[in-house]
């Protein structure tokens, strides 16, 4: 049995003896003492106590140690940055807030959170070798292997920049990057749905994209693009996308979208922003507009409702603040169309986290790495 191995058993915080963790671990106490000793030595398991005696002295109690080491989620989106620090089991420590356009490039934008993690740890008495690892999601595409953008459409000038090794240059600590739908999907299942594992987050706003959870892991692809719902063709549309090809659910689904048709109508509107806005009015157009954007968007979710079989799938972005007229419309035709075994215990509903998901994951997709096994399996061979 490997320490990493004992150590996954006191995750989820609850206290255990080491007769608990050897009858559950099925290994001898001895085995189980060395292992937490090492884990002691190591700081991430601490004593907490003891439990009721049965007679003779009370067995020590074991847990995880949240404070033994840092992390930093950061959310980097078309005009915000938000980094958060926090301990080992994802609770926020502090955080930090800026309206910075991504456009400005990854100078800009990596200096400013670079500049912000070391006045958030500094602030919290820390020293900066206690952050362990540092997630980032960012508003475009991700080449998995890499962690580097690529052509990403609203970021000028970070094509296959070295986002990870810049940060990892500079702050000294492992760095995951990934594309924001991916993170917002995984900070929504953790926060919102922990118990579920095939769990689907569709992010509607100026461009559509999912995070796909199957199994309990994220699914990113060969190369990082699964989910990029945006450009599947939506039947019997022949709109034209900013892809160069003709009937993407982006071209009549997205916030753009939806207010081009609505300008068409004679309304003036600018955006995704006014599309919403409308919404909340209690525009008759605006909601038409969006349940109708739903449909399409159920057309595309039908399919993927066949192919991955999630039991949940979760609405969010800009536009799912909009009213349940969006909601609607995805519903109708996802249960129409898609297999009844797939929708019988299929939940469809709008983000709880909203504005919170993409930090969340960041920070989760920072804890998964540094708790890791290898991680773990490596910093005990060097302490032996």
């Amino acid at each position: 049995m490997r320490t990493s191995e004992l150590f996954d058993l006191l995750r989820d915080g609850r206290p255990r003896t080491r007769a608990e963790l050897a009858r559950t671990a099925g290994v001898a106490r001895s085995s189980v003492a060395a292992h937490i000793d090492a884990l002691t030595r190591l700081g991430y398991v601490a004593p907490v106590g003891d439990a009721a005696s049965t007679g003779g002295r009370p067995a020590s109690l074991f847990a995880l140690n949240p404070a033994a080491r840092l992390v930093v989620g950061v959310d980097v989106g078309a005009t915000h940055v938000l980094v958060e620090l926090a301990d080992l089991a994802g609770a926020p420590l502090g955080d930090a807030r800026a309206d910075l356009d991504v456009a400005e490039g990854p100078e800009a934008v990596l200096g400013w959170i670079v500049d912000a993690v070391q006045r958030l740890v500094a602030e919290h008495g820390r020293e900066p070798r206690e952050v362990v690892a540092l997630g980032i999601g960012l508003p475009g595409p991700v080449e998995h292997a890499t962690g580097m953008p690529i052509s990403p459409p609203i970021m000028p000038g970070w094509h296959r920049f070295d986002v990870a090794g810049h940060l990892r240059e500079r702050l000294g600590c492992p760095v995951l990057v990934d594309n924001d739908v991916n993170i917002m999907a995984l900070g929504e299942q953790r926060t919102a749905w922990p118990e579920t594992d095939d769990f689907v987050l569709v992010k509607v706003a100026t461009g559509i994209g999912a995070g796909i959870i199957s199994g309990g892991r994220l699914q990113r692809g060969a190369q990082g693009t699964a989910g990029d719902l945006g450009h599947v063709r939506v039947p019997g549309s022949s709109a034209p996308c900013r892809c160069g090809n003709e009937g993407c659910l982006e071209a009549v689904a997205a916030g753009p979208a939806i207010a081009a048709a609505l300008r068409e109508q004679g309304l003036e509107v600018e955006g995704t922003g006014d599309v919403v806005a409308l919404a909340r009015l209690g525009s008759v157009e605006a909601a038409r507009a969006l349940r109708q954007a739903g449909r399409d968007l159920g057309e595309v979710l039908a399919m993927l409702v066949n192919l991955v079989n999630p039991s949940v799938i979760v609405i969010g972005g800009r536009l799912a603040g909009a009213g349940e007229d969006l909601l609607a419309g995805i519903s109708e035709v996802v249960y129409r169309r898609s297999l009844p075994l797939a929708t019988e215990h299929l939940r469809i509903a709008a983000s709880t986290t909203q504005a919170d998901a993409a930090v969340r994951g960041a920070v989760a997709l920072a804890i998964e790495h540094a708790l890791s096994p290898e991680v773990l399996d490596a910093e005990t061979r060097a302490m032996a």
